[in-house]
Formats: structure tokens, sequence, C-alpha cells
């Protein structure tokens, strides 16, 4: 996915701990309220992503940019974004970038503040029509690739 001419697969890496109970900690370095468990590593990395989801939603309350994922060490494990919250990340921080405010936006798409809300939830499913509505109003365009 591609906002501009930046790549913005969000891939963020992930620390994997073993601890006493036998579970796995998981932690993100870019993302540090991100913390959950599991009790095998495909359990941790699924709660890792749900873990992720619920950090980028406090981001989004504070108004707070959501930092973009580094690069992973050799070897590392990465939980990826789905492609629709790649898409509200992006609007949210280009929103906090440009000072736009939800009641900016929904003033400028011409629609209700709940419709802004869901715009910017990550466990809402909004149409990729809306997203790009959204992108428009603030004078940018959002193109999706496969790569």
């Amino acid at each position: 996915m591609f906002l501009g001419e930046t790549n913005t697969m969000l891939s963020y890496p992930v620390n994997l701990e073993l601890d006493t109970n036998n579970t796995f900690l998981v932690t993100f370095p870019d993302i540090p309220e991100a913390i959950t468990a599991g009790d095998d590593e495909g359990e941790a990395l699924l709660n890792g992503l749900e873990a992720l989801e619920t950090a980028i939603e406090m981001y989004f309350d504070d108004k707070r940019e959501v930092p973009m994922p580094s690069k992973p060490k050799k070897g590392q494990l990465v939980v990826n974004l789905p492609a629709l919250v790649v898409t509200k990340v992006l609007l949210a921080n280009e929103m906090i970038r440009q000072g736009v405010r939800k009641s900016d936006l929904a003033r400028r798409l011409n629609v209700h503040m709940p419709q802004v809300d869901r715009l910017l939830d990550p466990r809402h499913s909004s149409k990729f029509e809306a997203m790009e509505a959204a992108f428009r109003s603030l004078g940018r365009r959002l193109n999706i690739s496969i790569a």
C-alpha cells in the first residue's frame, strides 16, 4: 500500500520471550503500549495483532501519531497490520500532521461525526471509498499496490 510515493506496509517487529510460566510474552519495540502473551508462538502472534490494534486505538484517542515500524533485525518476527488498519493509521497521522480535527474532517466530507469516528476506528470495517474521500479532503491520494 502506498500513500504518495512512500511504501507504507506496516510490519511491526515483535519480541517473543518465553516466561517462567511457559507462555510467550509479546512486546513491540516501536509500540511499547502493546503487550500481551500466548500459550504458543502462533497464539502469541495472534494476540500480538490484537494488542497492537488496541494500542493504536490509544494513540488515536490521545491524538498522537502512531510510530512507524522500525526495520526488523535479521530473523526477527513481525506482525503485519491489515491493509484497512494501515490506511486508518496513515489517515490519523496525516490529520495530526496537518492539524485537522475530526470535526474539521466531518465538515470537509459533509458527514456526521459518527462517520468520522468509524473512519478512525481500527476495528470498524470502513469502505475504501470513504477512506479515499478522507485523504482527498486532506490533499492526499491513496494508492494501493500488490507486491
